[in-house]
């Protein structure tokens, strides 16, 4: 019975002093078996920090951290069956593609012809078959990117772990690699910790995400369930982009946002709440019903216009798909909110 990742009660400081900041505060999480884990949060939160100890290249201050069942909290990196891909890839420049992927398994004394059968078995695994004899300068970054993810699969890891995997990308190509790790992960049955601060990249590839903040770990669950029931502001505003407005939930569960009536589907308790909105949440009218809005700014983004209207409840940004006919500046029309990308969020 495989047992994937556990995270029990770890803290990290720099620095002996007792004093010291916690970079990483008392956090514990699992990562099941063949599932893809991300830790999301802005830089500094402490996720790479908790990535780093998981791979056995920092020491937690406090707490146990298991692999498949194993206590491997006191064994070094070469002792944890698992790999990690970095930003950078480091591929060795002088190597061909082939020695590059069977480089780990050359080192563990793995003879030279099933080397080379695994290696080459695996480059058929990632779509690169025929370049063999290639080396890393010849290749395109997604070709690299492939290339290095190979190599870590060789080994047949446990676990795998991504930090910040896509950052070195282009936009398309980031597109196209986080649905390649998507299929291989599923494929493959991996088991794999995925560092990012990218909300759409963690959206995109994972079965579970832990948002973090300032060391500590704010909010954790599918994807759906976090974007759709965000627990807390930071959470709500990390999660898309959604902005912040004050309103009040009445005695009957309804909500009421300026002149807006929303039902939640949580009902929350009587009194001030946040509500989280995001900007394709809100629908246009142009003959002025509901919440009274004047256009500032308009920006044409090819498949959507953005819009930024005044309100009585401040500034609204709305994306609005609706590209045939375009508003103009100092324009007075209606919104309203559809039910999906609104959110009630418990105020502080």
């Amino acid at each position: 019975m495989h047992h994937g990742i556990e995270f029990r009660n770890i803290s990290k400081r720099y620095g002996t002093h007792a004093q010291a900041p916690l970079v990483v505060q008392d956090i514990s999480f699992e990562v099941p078996p063949g599932t893809l884990t991300t830790i999301l949060g802005p830089s500094g939160c402490g996720k790479t920090t908790t990535l780093r100890m998981l791979a056995g290249l920092e020491s937690p201050t406090s707490g146990q951290i298991f692999i498949d069942g194993r206590d491997v909290t006191t064994l070094g990196p070469c002792e944890r069956n698992l790999s990690m891909m970095f930003q950078s890839y480091a591929l060795f420049p002088h190597m061909d593609v082939l020695a590059n992927v069977g480089y780990g398994l050359k080192m563990s004394g793995v003879a030279k012809d099933e080397t080379r059968r695994r290696a080459q078995e695996v480059l058929r695994s990632v779509g690169l078959v025929g370049f063999d004899a290639r080396l890393p300068s010849e290749l395109s970054g997604g070709q690299q990117q492939r290339v290095a993810l190979a190599r870590a699969l060789v080994l047949e890891p446990a676990v795998l772990l991504f930090d910040e995997p896509l950052s070195n990308l282009d936009a398309r190509l980031r597109r196209e690699m986080r649905e390649e790790i998507r299929s291989l992960q599923q494929r493959l049955q991996l088991t794999v910790a995925y560092v990012t601060h990218d909300q759409s990249e963690a959206l995109a590839v994972s079965d579970h995400i832990i948002v973090m903040q300032e060391g500590r770990i704010a909010q954790r669950g599918t994807p759906q369930e976090l974007y759709e029931r965000p627990g807390s502001e930071f959470v709500a505003g990390f999660m898309g982009e959604a902005l912040l407005f004050d309103a009040t939930a009445q005695e009957d569960g309804s909500v009421a946002l300026g002149p807006l009536a929303l039902q939640p589907a949580i009902r929350v308790r009587p009194g001030a709440v946040k509500v989280a909105v995001r900007p394709e949440a809100w629908l246009i009218h142009r003959d002025g019903a509901g919440l009274a809005a004047k256009l500032v700014k308009s920006a044409y983004l090819g498949s959507v216009y953005e819009y930024s209207f005044d309100t009585e409840l401040g500034r609204v940004l709305v994306v609005s798909p609706d590209v045939s006919e375009r508003l103009h500046g100092g324009q007075a029309v209606g919104l309203s909110l559809a039910g999906h990308g609104v959110s009630v969020v418990p105020a502080r």
